[in-house]
């Protein structure tokens, strides 16, 4: 049985990329061009620092780059080489910095364009949300470092990271229970914010006023507002392959398919993608209602309070994808373990 290696290529990418963006922000905080964020970005009204400009958002920015970078440096080192309580600060060290990206420098625009990228509704792209993903990928990478490290720390396998003495929760009888109610409630959830899309592409302006419904018939915006809903609706059954067989098995009617078994990877990498884009729009709405951002909350509810909900989606399905992946990954094939 081999163990874990010594340092984690997961850290050394995490390292290359956010030590890249801390230099991108510190040439902009110098005076250059093409700032992303903040009262610079395309769209400011939904930044989380919407009044704030370069001068002073983008040394921040830096500094924060560039110290998630040092993070990730020391998460390449050998799990072994650090006390707990050093390797525990930082752990604390990265969730904060993926928190702070997906919280206040990313919302749902990157949702939004993989939406209408699925449309074939491809535009000019826009450079703050080319931004976004880059913070957002560098924010996972890091991530998966973190976890990374402890597995090595805790003498885990550093590739599917069981140990001796049995799975627990993540064994896949259990991993069979608990994913089945994440994925029922990732399916449900989503129909809540479909619901009202339909509902105005057919007339009833469920959750909004007269006045707005009319506004959104002469822009076309229900007719776009209910296929992107649709989008979700289908993507909400699809949710269901995680703990159906035909999530498993390829069905009869996919002819050239059937009977084959369905890749690991074709599931879980859209849906963890999914997972965390929908969680990242879903607080940016929690934000904007928290600060006020919108104008008639009470009147028009259902404009923005669906998306509210939009987290317990995205966890739910993350939830339901790493069920799935772990009844079927099967033996490991660095350290054999089942």
């Amino acid at each position: 049985m081999t163990t874990s290696p010594t340092r984690s290529p997961l850290a050394y990418a995490a390292c290359a990329a956010l030590l890249l963006y801390g230099l991108a922000q510190t040439w902009w905080a110098l005076g250059g061009a093409g700032f992303p964020f903040g009262a610079d970005d395309a769209n400011p009204e939904y930044s989380a620092f919407e009044h704030v400009g370069r001068a002073r958002l983008a040394p921040w920015l830096a500094a924060g780059f560039l110290s998630a970078s040092a993070v990730a440096a020391l998460l390449a080192r050998p799990g072994r080489g650090l006390p707990r309580g050093a390797a525990r600060v930082l752990y604390g060290a990265a969730g904060v910095y993926v928190a702070a990206v997906m919280c206040l420098l990313a919302d749902f625009r990157i949702l939004g364009h993989l939406a209408y990228a699925l449309m074939l509704r491809f535009g000019a792209v826009d450079w703050s949300v080319v931004n976004q993903l880059f913070a957002v990928t560098a924010a996972g990478l890091l991530a998966a470092a973190a976890v990374a490290h402890h597995r090595r720390r805790t003498g885990a396998c550093g590739r599917c990271g069981r140990r001796d003495g049995g799975g627990g929760w993540a064994a896949p009888e259990a991993a069979a229970r608990w994913g089945r109610r994440a994925a029922y409630t990732a399916v449900v959830v989503p129909l809540f914010y479909a619901s009202t899309r339909w509902a105005w592409f057919f007339g009833w302006p469920l959750g909004i006023s007269d006045e707005l419904w009319e506004e959104g018939q002469e822009d076309h915006l229900w007719v776009y507002g209910a296929a992107l809903a649709t989008l979700g609706a289908l993507g909400s059954l699809l949710t269901l392959g995680l703990v159906q067989r035909w999530g498993e098995t390829f069905p009869r009617w996919m002819v050239g398919l059937r009977g084959r078994r369905v890749p690991l990877t074709l599931a879980v990498v859209p849906a963890s993608v999914v997972s965390v884009l929908v969680t990242i729009a879903g607080v940016m709405y929690i934000r904007l209602h928290l600060t006020g951002a919108f104008d008639h909350p009470r009147r028009d509810w259902g404009a923005s309070v669906p998306e509210t909900v939009w987290p317990v989606w995205g966890v739910a399905l993350a939830l339901a994808t790493l069920a799935y992946y772990l009844r079927r990954r099967g033996a490991c094939g660095r350290c054999g373990r089942k």
